[in-house]
């Protein structure tokens, strides 16, 4: 995005690119759907903005969600909106998407150098004059320009080349790098809670309710809707990535993780009050009453859930559902509105979706991206210490910082 807005200001852009090919990380967004951006309006843009959202206020309303929409559909390519708010291409493929701005570049005639690691920016008198470069025949040369936008990403998904280079390149110009996280990460379980995910290991949960806690303050931190994803070592899926994000922002967290004091409460049945829910239960029961509970609960859970919830439930699983007991069935409720898992830390920077930290948003003039350090250094992306929940959010930092910092002059 910012070579493609740098070069339609009649500049010679030149895009270089350490890996085989350009995008490779779009390729895997969404699980290689590409979530393109969020139909959110775009003022509610940084709310979803956990890191620092305010920062972004004027590049989101420089280049928007409807903008790159547009963008994409001007060149055939149409979208379409899925469950929350969330913007795809219709044909749920990321290399579209990546078809699309590598058309743009070459129609823009941006010049592309793959195979290419800059290492180091040159400055003469505090102004960035130039890159210096490793090719891929072992030959060091300079680029010289007028312009330098560092773009390289985040340390998250290193085989995709974000491996954090940027950081150091921008340190050594002297900027200042906030402490680098994992963000949008799933979440690991402790060694009570690790045999009831292994046993759920790859059952994904839509439409639950869930509450992390700080158990000792009973303080609920992240509540949130939508779906989720039991692994062999915790939880992940789209409300748990965002919930990661989210505990970042406390810094005491961490250690109340590692005392294993905080835990996440899965509402199964959110649509139903804890009455409503033993109506229903009641309801299942009459229609099920000369069976025996184990065979009584398909219409309620997934099958994958059933024996689990019978071993938690601690009622007979051989016992006739007409002989179940009226705080038999009450225990039976309150496990599937507060179905608990204990967390105890996040899986690896490498497994995060993105990066939290980065170069320090004060260092950075929020309506140019250019930094306040060095003259002629621009910054866009996840580079920057930004980040968001998923649902397209961080795409767009992606486009809007791009946008702005490819843009010469903003009026």
């Amino acid at each position: 995005m910012a070579a493609l807005q740098a070069s339609r200001e009649n500049s010679q852009v030149i895009l270089l690119e350490k890996m085989d090919s350009l995008g490779k990380k779009l390729l895997i967004t969404g699980k290689g759907r590409c979530n393109i951006t969020s139909s959110l309006p775009i003022e509610e843009f940084t709310q979803n903005v956990p890191g620092n959202g305010m920062f972004l206020y004027s590049c989101f309303s420089k280049f928007t969600n409807e903008d790159i929409i547009q963008l994409l559909e001007n060149e055939g390519l149409k979208v379409k909106e899925e469950r929350g708010h969330r913007i795809f291409p219709t044909t749920n493929q990321a290399k579209d998407v990546l078809d699309v701005f590598l058309k743009l570049l070459k129609k823009q005639k941006v010049e592309i150098k793959t195979h290419v690691k800059v290492e180091e920016i040159i400055l003469k008198q505090g102004k960035a004059v130039g890159v210096q470069c490793l090719f891929s025949d072992g030959e060091e040369k300079c680029i010289e320009a007028d312009k330098i936008i560092l773009a390289t990403g985040g340390k998250s998904y290193p085989v995709t080349g974000s491996t954090g280079d940027g950081y150091e390149i921008a340190r050594k110009v002297g900027h200042t790098i906030t402490k680098i996280k994992p963000s949008l990460v799933p979440l690991t379980a402790t060694e009570k809670s690790l045999p009831v995910c292994k046993s759920l290991q790859g059952l994904s949960l839509r439409n639950v309710a869930i509450q992390i806690k700080e158990k000792e303050k009973n303080k609920t931190i992240y509540e949130d809707f939508g779906e989720m994803l039991f692994t062999h070592w915790g939880v992940s899926g789209p409300i748990i990535l965002s919930g990661s994000a989210h505990l970042l922002r406390y810094p005491h967290v961490e250690e109340s993780l590692k005392k294993e004091n905080v835990e996440l409460s899965i509402d199964l049945k959110p649509a139903l009050t804890e009455e409503k829910l033993e109506e229903r239960i009641m309801r299942d029961f009459e229609k099920n009453k000369n069976k025996e509970f184990k065979n009584s609960l398909k219409d309620l859970l997934p099958q994958k859930m059933i024996e689990l919830v019978i071993q938690l439930s601690k009622i007979d699983k051989e016992k006739k559902v007409n002989s179940i007991t009226k705080q038999e069935r009450a225990r039976l409720v309150y496990l599937l509105k507060h179905f608990t898992i204990n967390l105890k830390g996040f899986r690896p920077i490498e497994e995060a979706i993105i990066t939290s930290g980065g170069v320090s948003i004060k260092e950075i003039n929020p309506k140019t991206m250019e930094s306040k350090i060095v003259e002629g250094l621009y910054l866009a992306g996840e580079i920057i210490d930004v980040d968001a929940y998923t649902g397209g959010f961080n795409l767009q930092i992606a486009y809007s910082t791009g946008f702005v910092a490819g843009t010469r002059r903003m009026i």
